[in-house]
């Protein structure tokens, strides 16, 4: 009796030894089937030439923060804002970084139902940027003076809005259309008072062009009333609907680098340098610590968090946009804006 209780207990014994040992080389495999597992293609569309003013998505590349959420990303440039939108609803591009503002317009009609799912400028960077010398210090001052107005220009839009806001006579204000290229020449030659653009762009250029900063008056639309958000992550619905949690990964990288070009804005600017044929380390570090001052790291920003919108204000700046165009069907903020992909309020905080 003894002899086989003593048999059946070694059986036990042995079949426990057994059951752990599967146990541990689960465990072991685990990690090996992790490393192993291939990472997820994405292709990422930037609305423009790379400069200083993406420097959070060069570094989530360059840095590693994409492929620590398993994401192998490669970047493209679109030829503007719309058809970067146009890519990622047809699904060429899954991501892409535009003007919230020109999908405010996109959304109009029975378009695809991208949104943004990530906010990087809080404040648009839309600026008149004119000549002290030229009698503009204000933008009440731009009544009877020639505005320079490139091809394409996404500020002219919220033109009308601003302009009505603060008792502007759009009637008084010549413009005089040009391309892009010949913007900041004209202005720095004297051949109009102001230019509309970015506060980022033609303001910088324009002092590495030799026209002295304190001839330069920078009238950037949000300091007049103007509501809009600026550049923000939009994601093509299907891929979002089927792959949520890489939509994460990619805004978790994203607020990192974001965190990471803060706090080393000339390591960004390396990392940016690699990207440009032409860029002048100097120019694009002005650019960068410009971006962050003024569109990145608002007060709304330090206290809510990046990446996020206000929907109230998200739907004044719809109204805002209404006043250039006219919608066949208004969207809505929900319409514009998905806040379920972000992390919660401590992993957006900027430090």
């Amino acid at each position: 009796m003894r002899a086989s209780q003593t048999i059946v207990a070694r059986y036990v014994l042995a079949s426990l030894v057994g059951l752990l040992g599967l146990a541990f080389l689960g465990a072991a495999e685990a990690p090996a089937a992790d490393e192993n597992r291939q990472p997820i293609a994405i292709q990422f569309s930037f609305d423009r030439p790379i400069d200083a003013s993406v420097a959070p998505f060069v570094l989530a590349v360059t840095d590693g923060l994409f492929s620590s959420e398993g994401l192998a990303v490669m970047t493209d440039v679109a030829g503007g804002s719309p058809d970067a939108i146009a890519r990622v609803a047809a699904g060429t591009s899954e991501f892409a970084l535009v003007d919230i503002n020109a999908l405010i317009r996109f959304r109009d009609h029975d378009a695809p139902p991208v949104k943004a799912v990530f906010v990087l400028f809080n404040k648009s960077p839309y600026a008149i940027v004119a000549r002290k010398s030229r009698g503009i210090h204000a933008l009440s001052d731009i009544e009877g003076k020639t505005l320079g107005v490139a091809e394409g220009d996404l500020s002219l839009r919220l033109w009308p809005a601003l302009a009505h806001q603060n008792g502007i006579k759009i009637a008084s204000v010549k413009q005089n259309r040009m391309s892009a290229a010949v913007r900041e020449p004209m202005l720095s030659a004297g051949q109009v008072d102001a230019v509309t653009g970015f506060s980022y762009q033609s303001a910088v250029n324009l002092r590495d062009r030799g026209v002295p900063a304190d001839d330069l008056a920078v009238l950037r639309f949000a300091d007049y009333g103007c509501e809009a958000y600026g550049f923000a992550v939009i994601v093509n619905p299907a891929f979002a609907a089927k792959r949520p949690e890489t939509v994460k990964g990619f805004l978790r990288a994203a607020i990192a680098a974001t965190n990471l070009a803060i706090r080393e804005p000339g390591h960004a600017v390396d990392e940016v340098l690699t990207r440009m044929e032409d860029g002048a380390r100097d120019l694009e570090l002005e650019r960068l610590r410009t971006v962050i001052e003024d569109n990145i790291l608002t007060g709304e920003v330090k206290r809510n968090g990046i990446g996020g919108v206000d929907p109230i204000r998200l739907e004044r700046s719809i109204d805002q946009v209404a006043e250039d165009y006219k919608f066949v069907k208004r969207p809505s903020a929900a319409d514009i804006f998905d806040d379920g992909f972000l992390p919660p309020l401590g992993g957006r905080l900027i430090n």
